[in-house]
């Protein structure tokens, strides 16, 4: 399936990509494997020797789950040169070459360290990360208020929808906790929020929520959803869904109510790798984090407590995240990558199992 892309929305360069590799339906059915990496925190004033390594696996897509550059401004003319600062890494461009390429921001690259919906550029910034990545004028990307939007990859049995997720544009404010960095280190806590009680707060708004739950109703046979922050890990008092408890409880639900069958997770935003898992949804779900693809980690953020991940899925150091789709087998195969393209963890997870049952 390596030579099949079909998506919803994309750039000129992946239109000329599909043109070439795009085969006929019959040879479409064989069970090569696709192949999806992705990955985070690409800081623009530092080396990003990790894109060889990327390009070398030939993924048929890569996505960007965010912190793409890091802007942390509302001069959208400094956003602007820092954006052409990764636009000029010769890695970089190799894969632009090679590889078609989704993205959502995170909160550097929207503009505003853990920023929300009260970040005054947020439009500016929506429109200049959808015109970086060579979203379509006429992308439904580009018809509503934020970043979100889907893609089909493959057809027939061979299905993968790729979810991406704004948690910026909508969010509300977060929960600060007050503990002193001695509370914090006796507790296996890092960051800076709780989680809060009150549940009018929404992490994607209403309409991206209803938007969602029309496209896991699509048929698929494998979902990737694409969110900034992390999904299933809260304990470590970073961002995540978790500061938001009724929201994140409210994706696992809208799983289940959906019926919708293959989804894993991804993100990044921690600087480091790792696979947390849960039973709280429908069937177990994953969320494989990879962070951060030119971005060192905080000594103390990987040791913070995280009773969801699974024994010896952790990698501090350059990384990129690798999803590799068996067709012959019905496996996912999910990886963390380092510089050099070696893997640094793997877990196999049957697709069988990932069936609301």
């Amino acid at each position: 399936m390596k030579d099949l892309l079909m998506l919803s929305f994309i750039t000129p360069l992946v239109l000329l990509i599909t043109l070439v590799l795009t085969i006929s339906h019959t040879q479409a059915q064989t069970a090569e494997p696709t192949t999806i990496a992705f990955g985070a925190c690409a800081h623009q004033d530092r080396p990003q020797p990790i894109w060889d390594a990327i390009v070398a696996k030939r993924p048929d897509l890569f996505i960007f789950t965010g912190d793409n550059i890091y802007g942390d401004t509302t001069n959208m003319s400094v956003m602007q040169t820092k954006y052409n600062k990764l636009a000029a890494k010769p890695g970089y461009q190799k894969l632009v070459k090679s590889t078609p390429i989704l993205a959502v921001y995170d909160d550097h690259d929207y503009g505003q360290n853990d920023g929300g919906k009260d970040y005054p550029e947020r439009e500016a910034s929506a429109k200049m990360c959808l015109d970086f990545f060579d979203v379509p004028q006429d992308d439904p990307r580009r018809t509503h208020p934020g970043i979100y939007g889907s893609s089909i990859l493959g057809e027939a049995d061979q299905r993968i929808q790729i979810i991406l997720l704004d948690t910026r544009y909508f969010r509300d404010d977060l929960d600060r906790n007050t503990l002193t960095d001695q509370e914090k280190k006796d507790v296996g806590k890092v960051g800076w929020y709780q989680p809060t009680t009150d549940t009018s707060r929404t992490l994607l708004g209403e309409p991206q929520w209803a938007w969602l739950k029309t496209q896991l109703r699509k048929p698929a046979e494998v979902r990737i959803i694409v969110s900034s922050i992390q999904t299933i890990s809260w304990e470590k008092g970073m961002e995540c869904w978790g500061n938001m408890p009724h929201q994140r409880t409210r994706l696992f639900e809208l799983i289940a109510d959906t019926k919708a069958q293959g989804v894993v997770l991804i993100s990044g935003d921690v600087h480091f790798a790792e696979i947390s898992k849960t039973d709280e949804g429908p069937y177990p779900l994953y969320d494989i984090t990879s962070s951060g693809l030119a971005q060192k980690p905080h000594p103390s953020w990987p040791k913070a407590i995280n009773q969801y991940r699974i024994p010896g899925c952790l990698y501090v150091g350059e990384n990129f995240g690798l999803i590799t789709i068996d067709w012959a087998t019905k496996t996912l195969c999910l990886q963390a990558c380092d510089v050099q393209g070696q893997p640094q963890f793997t877990q196999n997870v049957a697709i069988s199992a990932l069936k609301v049952k």
